[in-house]
């Protein structure tokens, strides 16, 4: 039987507790797995060349010699390639336990996140793009759920069908690069994951799925040398231009708060998103403003107020005046 939380929350059952809490364990050693085989991404090679043989170390694009062989660099080579097949028989092992736990988080109807949210993220993190982008908004309140072990109640509030990327203006350079090695567009990417994808042509920071789902990415108002406008990659005539958004930089400089989501079909994914405490303060300021849509100034305040009590029940270590004040 489900505990009531007041009135606009419920807690989950305790087996889709228990459940969350292992499949989160094993997705959480995934991850750390995943770092590990990133330093061990690419190959050794022993290469004749002219009657020596040279040890060449392999990676994306570029190939290396570590010199000719002896002793140190068969030493090197050796542990080379043991750790490489330590890491990698580790992360099949972990990929197969996903999958399990990915049954098993359907059966106990541990998460309720849209699956294309989680297809997005699990993408971004394939790719190496997750700490460019932070979720903000509606679906912020997935990653609070999750962390919290609840379900709001209150169903408009979170009722959408777009998604929000704030883009991290100062990590530009750095973004720009990865992309240039991915060889492909940020729009590219979302076609990887579903191709009927398209830019809008009145909102060029915002693409849409066949069915309705759309994706904004938005960044803070141009400062201390921002370009303006940013377009994310040049790989395509079709590509997003972050869109300028008030009070923006806030909620980049803001506390953060992660966690792991869970779709309704079980699959799991790290949302990095904002703090809930900045998430109900920045609610409450668009709700105040005089050109916000009056629907959606309801649902903000709706918002704010869910939030704050969640935090009240669950979240204190976010209260207080000096994350109030960031706001």
């Amino acid at each position: 039987m489900k505990n009531e939380l007041k009135i606009n929350t419920t807690e989950i059952d305790g087996n889709a507790r228990r459940q969350y809490i292992d499949a989160r364990s094993v997705f959480t050693a995934y991850e750390e797995a995943k770092k590990s085989a990133a330093e061990v991404r690419g190959g050794m090679l022993w290469r004749n060349q002219n009657g020596n043989d040279y040890l060449i170390r392999t990676s994306y694009r570029r190939q290396n010699s570590l010199g000719p062989r002896s002793p140190k660099n068969e030493t090197i080579y050796n542990e080379f390639t043991a750790r490489k097949i330590r890491i990698e028989t580790r992360l099949s092992n972990l990929r197969n336990e996903l999958e399990k736990h990915r049954k098993l988080n359907k059966v106990f109807d541990v998460g309720r996140a849209p699956d294309m949210l989680v297809s997005i993220l699990d993408k971004l993190a394939s790719v190496d793009l997750t700490d460019y982008f932070t979720v903000i908004g509606t679906h912020s309140l997935y990653a609070y759920e999750a962390a919290a072990g609840i379900r709001f109640q209150t169903t408009e509030a979170l009722e959408t069908k777009d998604v929000d990327l704030l883009f991290d203006t100062q990590k530009r350079l750095s973004f720009f690069t990865q992309m240039d090695n991915l060889e492909t567009s940020f729009i590219g990417l979302l076609k990887k994951i579903d191709s009927t994808f398209q830019m809008r042509t009145d909102q060029l920071y915002t693409a849409v799925n066949s069915q309705g789902f759309e994706v904004d990415v938005i960044r803070r108002e141009a400062t201390n040398g921002d370009p303006h406008p940013l377009r994310l990659t040049k790989h395509d005539e079709e590509e997003f231009y972050a869109v300028q958004a008030k009070r923006a930089g806030v909620l980049l400089d803001g506390e953060k708060f992660s966690a792991i989501v869970v779709s309704s079909t079980g699959r799991m994914a790290r949302m990095n998103t904002i703090s809930p405490v900045v998430f109900a303060n920045f609610k409450r300021w668009m709700a105040q403003q005089p050109d916000r849509d009056p629907l959606k100034r309801t649902r903000d305040n709706l918002q704010a107020e869910i939030v704050d009590q969640m935090v009240e029940d669950f979240f204190p270590q976010y209260k207080g005046p000096v994350i109030a004040a960031r706001i």
